[in-house]
């Protein structure tokens, strides 16, 4: 699940890069509001955690470019607590508003909250064979074993369920899951998908997990075939 959070408090916004991505997202940061809009309509996320008091454009200039061609859930966090503020963002377009200072529990409550109901968020179960995902619970299990992961690995596992049967490059997996572009000179993707195999496949009769060589990785079923 990747979030973009838009900030320009910059220990506020390491704060929230860093309990988001522990908690098992993929966060891009922003610092301005003009870049926040920019990595909104090019990005693909799920959450946009918007605040409104922005260097270049403010919040609402933000939401309002986004709500032209984006459906994904936002929430505006801010310190302009007015009943007139909190009027105006949810007019605007907003899915919540949260207002500083806040608990983290309360900020990663409201977002997933908005995953349960978000349209980008209507499945929230996923199974293959015996393997099977749950996003409302973070659950994992396999042969009705409950998989022991981290949240980096259960992000991996997210992205692989979610399109399964798809070769998803090393590329892809560390802009997804780690929202780092891809060094080859850095092998946290072997390491966290042997990780993952070393949990969902390696106890397990059939191996759903698959190296295609030179290209990825899929998650599939492949009766027989142990690579």
């Amino acid at each position: 699940m990747r979030i973009l959070v838009i900030e320009d408090e910059p220990k506020l916004g390491d704060y929230l890069r860093k309990g988001l991505s522990e908690s098992g997202f993929a966060v891009d940061l922003a610092r301005t509001g003009i870049e926040g809009r920019n990595l909104a309509l090019d990005g693909d996320y799920d959450v946009l955690v918007l605040d409104v008091m922005l260097p270049g454009i403010d919040g609402f200039a933000v939401l309002e470019a986004v709500r032209k061609s984006k459906a994904m859930p936002v929430l505006m966090l801010t310190a302009r607590d007015e009943v007139a503020d909190r009027v105006r963002g949810l007019q605007s377009g907003a899915d919540d508003y949260l207002s500083k200072p806040f608990a983290f529990s309360e900020l990663l409550a409201r977002i997933q909250a908005l995953l349960r109901r978000g349209k980008l968020q209507e499945v929230t179960r996923y199974a293959l064979k015996d393997l099977s995902l749950d996003l409302t619970t973070r659950k994992a299990s396999r042969n009705g074993q409950r998989l022991d992961l981290t949240a980096k690995e259960f992000a991996l596992l997210t992205l692989l369920m979610r399109r399964q049967g798809q070769v998803l490059s090393r590329t892809v997996l560390a802009e997804q899951v780690w929202e780092m572009n891809f060094d080859s000179e850095t092998n946290v993707v072997e390491v966290a998908v042997r990780r993952l195999r070393s949990k969902i496949v390696d106890p397990f009769d059939e191996k759903l997990l698959h190296t295609v060589r030179g290209m990825g990785y899929v998650l599939e079923s492949r009766q027989g075939d142990s690579s």
